[in-house]
């Protein structure tokens, strides 16, 4: 037997020890040789990585490794192999038998463990453990850094010596720590604390180490200082704010570094910007500040949106003002950068510091500030200009007299493209759509129709080129069917994947089979459920036909990306399947009637045409079409909003066409009518990714697709759950009727928890708006009842009224608020609280008084507007009632 034989048989029976005693013994000829059975067993143990028989074997397996592989590079990458990390050799072993290795190629072999990322697993102690063996410089890569970083916290203990005390023997101190400013996402580490003192955290141990003289203070103040400059996220940026302040640096520090704090008060986050503000509010009170410079300063911090930050700048411009008058020339223009703020409060206060300080000031410095009056609201400009000497009807000469209205243009109906023609398009254009956070049904369509007609073409040169694309996927069979993949499928598709499954065998027909009967089947559902199954049972009867009789293409493709399909196409589909003989699959022309729209062609006589066509086909496909096409249309189902305690939902009858017997199990329940009030199962679906692809099943009846979902998207904004609604806009744009159900569903979503979800709110507002289908009184009215009674939060509709006057739509945005102020401003008593936000709609409202027009009397602003007081609810009310009440009021109305 030789030295490899005796070495491959101790590795195979998994004896580390034994390894090491015949390795050490071996020349270097001996251990290059038996590398390639060392190769052999690493590729026939990565079919079996969970076995127990793999685990065994591997620390043996991966200590040979290493020792046996002559060069730096071969040695590192197989020590770092990521099948290796499964149950690797322990650091000692693998020190112990590179230990008789040159200091060389030990500096080599950390070199290179230190370049592989975190994700690699590389152990920070073989790292540390060659560069103590070689005494090479320390690597400052992103790995070592935080394997140092974990390694020097994970090992502490209570009875030890403090976090500061370890890391101020370590011989590598200074350029670790340096390299810490250079790691992004490492603030959530930095703030760790351990135990119960907090001397043992990170922050706190840096500040301990510089206090001492062991990390260079000027050093570490730069590197706080590089890392707020540089941005990043929130809790990197905490963090380093934190060390700064930790270090508790001088005022002589401070000063050093103006422009760096002028650069953060500027640009920087929320609270690194707070934080430079008061640096640079200290030096100015101080004088150690030059008017410039806070002129500078103002001028970017009053461009800024949050109100905080600017109404400080306000205050403390005021503070320099009273101490200097003559620096009135050099600061008021930059007060003026104020005239541009959103919130109106704060563009009085800019008006106030002008009309206090304007006597002080040169012509030139007036000049600037009467430019950028006309960034004020209507009733503050007459005050700004008699404070500046100026007639208040000069303000005015420049601007429009009528209002026009600014919307998105309206979006145009965008067709399916056909299927991509050969199998490597399409195999990009799946890699694509697996890679998409979300699908879009367009593109979904097009990929789903082409696998069907590639299969029924060639499906061995289909395989081969999706190969690539779906190796690796969660069910590819790599070695034979995986159990789990049909126990998934069974529960839900996955999208396309279940498709992909069945054509690599990873599902077997059976599990497709039964999932396509379950979904057949009769069972309770939650509300919205019902728009789930037609959905699940034609992507499971694609996947089941592929395997079994393949189809020559999809009937249901639809036309447009709205899901509708053209009858005239319909009938050349069914045509040419009559030619080739193929059986129609159910849930595919159950799917294509239901896409197939009733108003086109609009000429009545074309569409006598088609229905003939259908006709003379000859099939009971046909005739059911031809039915379809020449029956009346349906009338829409009766519908009502229905409150509860916490939020209003819609009612509606039932849909006696989509009930009927000639549909398959899975579309029937459609037709039943929907009652928020009946208690069903638990829901599953929140933000559940399938729910563009569901108003493509029912195309031209948004109103019943948003009436089953209206109960999710209510939650956003009553529960504060995360939600997924980005069909908002879809729902705007796709055909069909423009009730409550869809109104309200706008309305929830402008009081949705996330910022995005509230966008997508607007944009739906907007499209809705542009295309002349919202109806602003009834949706205000909606949305006021929905903030009167909590369900949604005035401040966050804030956000989303604003964003839209924003764009140009103030006209509508007025509208809408017209309707739902009464119903706010109803509920609070004389010396009650409204509700967070009411104030600033108020202001929002106003704003869009004064650049759209509009004239009147508000319920209950009035009684409102003549209380005493100085809030900013008081405030705006009294601003808004003014501007609808005044004389010389817009008569313009929206």
């Amino acid at each position: 037997m030789t030295t490899t034989d005796t070495l491959m048989a101790a590795v195979r029976e998994g004896k580390v020890s034994a390894v090491i005693e015949l390795v050490t013994d071996m020349t270097t000829e001996e251990r290059r040789a038996a590398v390639p059975e060392l190769k052999a067993l690493r590729i026939e143990l990565r079919k079996e990585l969970w076995s127990n028989r793999a685990r065994q074997i591997r620390p043996a397996l991966h200590a040979a490794g290493a020792a046996c592989h002559s060069g730096a590079a071969a040695a590192a990458a197989w020590i770092s192999g990521s099948e290796m990390a499964w149950a690797p050799a322990v650091p000692p072993v693998l020190l112990n038998l590179l230990a008789y290795r040159d200091r060389q190629w030990q500096a080599d072999v950390a070199a290179r463990l230190a370049d592989r990322p975190e994700s690699a697993g590389v152990p920070f102690a073989l790292m540390s453990g060659l560069v103590r063996l070689s005494g090479c410089a320390v690597p400052t890569t992103d790995s070592y850094v935080r394997g140092w970083l974990n390694s020097s916290t994970t090992t502490w203990q209570l009875s030890g010596p403090l976090l500061a005390e370890r890391l101020g023997r370590d011989a590598h101190l200074v350029p670790l720590v340096n390299a810490l400013f250079e790691l992004d996402d490492i603030g959530w580490r930095l703030e760790w604390t351990y135990g119960q003192d907090d001397a043992q955290g990170w922050i706190p141990a840096l500040a301990q180490l510089t206090e001492q003289g062991l990390l260079d203070r000027r050093t570490m103040i730069d590197g706080c200082v590089a890392r707020l400059l540089r941005g990043g996220s929130t809790v990197d940026q905490r963090a380093f704010l934190t060390l700064f302040k930790a270090l508790s640096p001088t005022r002589e520090e401070e000063r050093e570094r103006t422009g760096d704090w002028m650069a953060l008060a500027t640009d920087a986050a929320v609270a690194i910007a707070f934080h430079a503000q008061s640096v640079l509010t200290a030096l100015a009170l101080d004088g150690e500040l030059t008017a410039r410079q806070l002129a500078e300063m103002s001028r970017g911090v009053l461009f800024r949106p949050e109100k905080k930050l600017v109404r400080a700048q306000l205050v403390l411009l005021g503070k320099v003002l009273r101490a200097s008058p003559s620096e009135a020339s050099a600061l008021l223009p930059a007060v003026a950068e104020g005239f541009g703020h959103p919130d109106t409060d704060l563009q009085e206060r800019a008006v106030k510091l002008v009309e206090r300080w304007a006597g002080r000031a040169d012509q030139g410095a007036r000049d600037e500030m009467l430019a950028s009056a006309e960034l004020l609201s209507g009733a503050l400009r007459p005050r700004a200009a008699a404070a500046l000497g100026v007639v208040p009807e000069a303000l005015e000469a420049g601007t429009p007299e009528v209002y026009e209205e600014i919307l998105p243009p309206v979006p145009l109906a965008r067709r399916v493209d056909p299927a991509p023609e050969t199998v490597e398009e399409l195999a990009e254009e799946v890699g694509a759509l697996l890679a998409a956070r979300t699908e879009d049904v367009a593109v979904f369509e097009r990929v789903l129709d082409g696998l069907v007609r590639h299969t029924y073409r060639d499906h061995e040169a289909l395989v081969e080129a999706l190969r690539p694309v779906v190796a690796g996927r969660w069910w590819y069979p790599e070695d034979g069917p995986r159990a789990s993949a049909d126990t998934n499928f069974r529960a839900r598709p996955y999208g396309v994947e279940v498709v992909l499954a069945s054509l690599f065998d990873g599902v077997k027909p059976s599990t497709l089979h039964k999932a396509l009967r379950k979904d057949g089947s009769t069972r309770s559902d939650c509300v919205h459920a019902k728009l789930e199954r037609p959905w699940r049972a034609r992507l499971y009867e694609t996947a089941y036909r592929l395997r079994t009789e393949p189809l020559p293409f999809l009937l249901s493709t639809p036309t447009w990306a709205s899901g509708l399909l053209e009858a005239g196409e319909l009938v050349a589909r069914l045509g040419e399947y009559r030619r080739l003989g193929a059986p129609v699959a159910e849930a595919d022309f159950a799917q294509a009637l239901r896409r197939v729209r009733h108003d086109v062609p609009a000429d009545p006589d074309a569409s006598v045409g088609v229905a003939a066509a259908a006709t003379a086909l000859g099939t009971p496909e046909g005739d059911r079409l031809a039915a379809l096409l020449t029956a009346p249309a349906p009338a829409a189902p009766a519908a009502e909003i229905v409150g509860t305690e916490s939020r209003l939902l819609v009612r509606t009858g039932g849909v006696p066409e989509l009930r009927s017997r000639e549909l398959p199990p899975f579309f029937r329940p459609l037709g039943a009518p929907v009652d928020p009030t009946e208690r069903g199962q638990q829901c599953y679906h929140w933000g559940f990714p399938a729910y563009p692809h569901w108003l493509a099943i029912l195309p031209g009846e948004r109103e019943t697709v948003a009436a089953r979902l209206l109960a999710v998207v209510s939650a956003g904004a009553v529960d504060d759950i995360p939600l997924e609604v980005g069909y908002l806009p879809l729902l705007a744009e796709s055909p069909g009727p423009v009730g409550d159900a869809l109104l309200l569903s706008v309305a929830y979503g402008a009081g949705a928890r996330r910022a995005e979800e509230r966008v997508a709110a607007v944009d739906a507002l907007l499209v809705l708006a542009a295309s002349g289908q919202l109806d602003t009184d009834r949706l205000g009215e909606l949305l006021g009842r929905l903030m009167a009674m909590g369900a949604v939060k005035p401040v966050r509709v804030v956000e989303c009224v604003r964003t839209a006057a924003a764009t140009g739509a103030c006209g509508t945005v007025w509208g809408l608020l017209r309707a739902a102020l009464p119903a706010l401003l109803a509920g609070p008593a004389a010396g009650t609280a409204a509700a967070r936000g009411v104030g600033d709609l108020l202001a929002v409202a106003a704003e869009c008084v004064e650049r759209a027009g509009g004239r009147g009397e508000l319920p209950h602003l009035g009684e409102l507007a003549a209380r005493r007081g100085g809030s900013r609810l008081l405030t705006q009310a009294r601003r808004l009632h003014t501007l609808l009440t005044e004389e010389d009021a817009s008569a313009a109305t929206t």
